[in-house]
């Protein structure tokens, strides 16, 4: 059993590495909140997988706004909410966002991310996202050093309520546990936690500030913190069972017990 635990925390560790050289390749796009928007008064919802690159185009866009999702998995062989992305879009393609705020229902990577920051960013988007090729090759050498974990369904039980996830998308260990959260079908509020200053950089609660660490006052690393009593993520809370918990391979071990089959 001993033998067995360690191979498990070195493949853990294999894998943090890889999305780290992951996140590298890409540029760390998707790991700070620019200029935070105010959240819209009805959920976001965004059709999507993990290992999808145009969907990772979407994410990142997620956490540069500092805008919240509610993410439903919709990996390949996938039977619990790619029927119903397509039954609402007419297709089985993702990205895919429907926001009930506008009416608004959306294909095409560029096109969803043109809309989110005209709608809740007031702005253009940036250059950056307008040089549509060389971000999809950047998105495609991150699923390659990745891997391509978060890609097919897997047989699990689906929770009464969705799960609600703390972390941002170029976080190395946030992404295992969205890939198992993809894999599993489970749905999930993604919270977007971007780094928001210089003092927010850093892992595993350390941070690159001089003296006590603080977040930026009224932001929502600061609301998390006085919620939690810790900076760090990915955090995962699962209303179903009234469990709460940090550290990735933790809630991988939770996901697998709770609700793989």
């Amino acid at each position: 059993m001993k033998q067995r635990s360690e191979t498990s925390i070195w493949r853990h560790w294999l894998k943090v590495a890889r999305g780290t050289a992951a996140s590298t390749v890409r540029g760390w796009q998707g790991m700070v909140a620019l200029q935070p928007v105010g959240q819209p008064p009805k959920p976001i919802v965004l059709y999507e997988f993990e290992a999808c690159p145009y969907c990772r185009l979407v994410r990142e866009v997620l956490t540069e706004l500092g805008l919240d999702v509610d993410i439903r998995p919709c990996p390949k062989g996938g039977k619990r909410f790619r029927p119903e992305a397509k039954a609402l879009g007419g297709k089985a393609q993702f990205p895919f966002l429907v926001d009930e705020n506008t009416g608004a229902q959306l294909y095409e990577s560029d096109r969803i991310v043109q809309y989110l920051y005209a709608t809740y960013a007031k702005r253009p988007v940036p250059a950056r996202h307008r040089l549509r090729n060389l971000q999809l090759l950047g998105s495609y050498l991150n699923t390659a050093v990745g891997g391509a974990d978060g890609f097919s369904a897997r047989a699990s039980r689906q929770p009464e309520k969705p799960l609600i996830l703390y972390g941002f998308e170029a976080s190395p260990f946030t992404r295992p546990v969205r890939e198992r959260l993809c894999e599993l079908e489970i749905p999930y509020t993604s919270v977007s936690l971007g780094k928001e200053q210089w003092a927010d950089a850093g892992v595993n609660g350390i941070h690159a500030s001089v003296g006590p660490y603080a977040p930026v006052a009224g932001g929502k690393r600061e609301r998390f913190l006085n919620a939690h009593h810790k900076m760090m993520v990915p955090y995962l809370e699962d209303p179903n069972t009234g469990k709460g918990l940090f550290e990735s391979r933790d809630i991988l071990a939770y996901l697998e017990k709770t609700y793989a089959q």
